[in-house]
C-alpha cells in the first residue's frame, strides 16, 4: 500500500470513528409517568428540566416524555421499569408501592408540614443522609412533596373526627391509608388514575389529595364539598414523589452529559419542584370555587384533636426504623428540623 493510500485509509477510519463517537452520544431519554399530558408536574417540572439538559447539551441528550402510562403498566410499576431499564426515567411516588422505601416515608407521615417547597429541599437532604441505599438500581433525580393535602366528598361535609365514620376515603400511599384509619375512616388505597371511576360509582365517598392535581382530572365536578385545614396548622398529608434514572443508563453517559444531568437535578431540581407545586395550590383551587362546591376550614383546635388521634403512626415508624438497626427517634427528628430549617 502506497503512503499516500495508507494516509486516505488511516484518514477515513479516523473520520467514521469520529463520526460514529459523535452519534453514540446522541442520548434520547424515554420518560414515563401517570399523569395526563397538560397536568401540572408534567407541564412545569418536567418539560422544564428536559428543556435545560437538552439546551445544556446542544440537544444531544434530549427527554422522550410518555404521559398517561402509554407504554403500559400501572403507576405502581413505574419505579421498576426505571429501575429494570424499561424506561430510562420515571416521574411517580415511591409510596405507589407500599412499604417499599420505608426510610423516604417519614415525609408522608400525617401533620409534618405545610410548605412543598420545604419539604422537598428537606426530603433531598434527608435521603442523602439517610436513604441511598433505598433505591437500588436507581438513580433519584429529584425528591419532592406536593402542596397540602385536604379532603373532598362528595355526598357529606367533614368538620369533625365524628364526620369521618363510616366514610370510604381514597388514599395514595401506606401512610395516608394508616392516618385515614386511626381518624375512623375506611381507606382505600389507590393510584390518581383509578379516582375519577371509583367516586363516579360510588365505590369511595372521596379522596385525600391536594388542590393542584384536581382539575387535571376534573375531580372537583365529581364532589361538592372540601375540608381544609386551619393554616397554622401542618396540612393533613403528604405524599412524596420521585424523578428516578436508571442507574445503568446515567452510568453509560459520557462524562460531560452526566455532567449535565448533575447540574440541573438534586437539590436544584427538588427545591424548584415544591416551588412550582406551593405555586400551584390557588390555581388548581379555583375550579372548585368557580363551580360553587362547599368549602370548610377545620379549627385549629379540631386538627389539634387529629394530630393527637395520629400520633401513633409516628411511633410505629420510629419502632419500624429501630427494628432495621436504624435510629428511628433521630431520623424523625432529622426530617422535622429540616423541615423547620427551610419553612420560610
Amino acid at each position: 500500500m502506497s503512503s499516500f493510500t495508507q494516509r486516505l485509509a488511516l484518514g477515513l477510519a479516523a473520520a467514521a470513528a469520529i463520526g460514529g463517537s459523535a452519534h453514540a452520544q446522541e442520548v434520547t431519554l424515554k420518560v414515563h409517568h401517570f399523569w395526563p399530558p397538560a397536568a401540572m408536574p408534567p407541564t412545569k417540572i418536567l418539560q422544564p428540566f428536559c428543556d435545560q439538559i437538552a439546551a445544556d447539551s446542544n440537544n444531544r441528550m434530549k427527554c422522550q416524555v410518555f404521559p398517561a402510562m402509554q407504554l403500559g403498566g400501572t403507576p405502581a410499576q413505574l419505579i421498576d421499569q426505571a429501575r429494570d431499564g424499561v424506561v430510562d426515567i420515571a416521574f411517580t411516588l415511591p409510596g405507589y408501592t407500599a412499604g417499599r422505601f420505608p426510610i423516604m416515608e417519614v415525609f408522608e407521615l400525617p401533620f409534618m408540614n405545610n410548605s412543598a417547597e420545604a419539604g422537598a429541599k428537606a426530603s433531598w437532604d434527608y435521603y442523602q443522609k439517610y436513604a441511598t441505599k433505598e433505591f437500588p438500581g436507581l438513580k433519584p433525580l429529584m425528591f419532592s412533596i406536593h402542596d397540602e393535602g385536604y379532603l373532598h366528598t362528595r355526598d357529606k361535609q367533614i368538620k369533625s373526627l365524628a364526620d369521618l365514620k363510616g366514610l370510604k376515603l381514597r388514599a395514595p400511599t401506606r401512610q395516608t391509608n394508616k392516618l385515614l384509619a386511626a381518624l375512623g375512616a375506611t381507606p382505600v388505597g389507590m393510584p390518581l388514575p383509578a379516582v375519577a371511576d371509583a367516586v363516579s360509582k360510588g365505590t369511595i365517598d372521596g379522596f385525600a389529595l391536594p388542590w393542584e392535581v384536581i382539575p387535571s382530572v376534573k375531580l372537583h365536578e365529581m364532589v361538592k364539598f372540601h375540608t381544609e385545614t386551619d393554616p397554622s396548622r401542618p396540612a393533613l398529608y403528604s405524599a412524596g414523589f420521585i424523578l428516578a434514572m436508571n442507574q445503568a443508563k446515567y452510568d453509560g453517559l459520557p462524562p460531560d452529559l452526566k455532567a449535565i444531568i448533575d447540574k440541573r437535578s438534586g437539590a436544584v431540581l427538588s427545591a424548584f419542584a415544591g416551588k412550582v407545586w406551593d405555586e400551584s395550590q390557588a390555581v388548581g383551587r379555583k375550579p372548585a370555587v368557580d363551580r360553587g362546591n362547599t368549602f370548610y376550614t377545620l379549627p385549629a383546635a379540631e386538627v389539634d384533636q387529629w394530630i393527637k388521634a395520629s400520633a401513633p403512626l409516628y411511633e410505629e415508624w420510629v419502632a419500624d426504623m429501630n427494628k432495621r438497626g436504624l435510629p428511628g427517634q433521630q431520623m424523625l427528628q432529622d426530617a422535622r428540623d429540616l423541615l423547620v430549617k427551610y419553612k420560610k
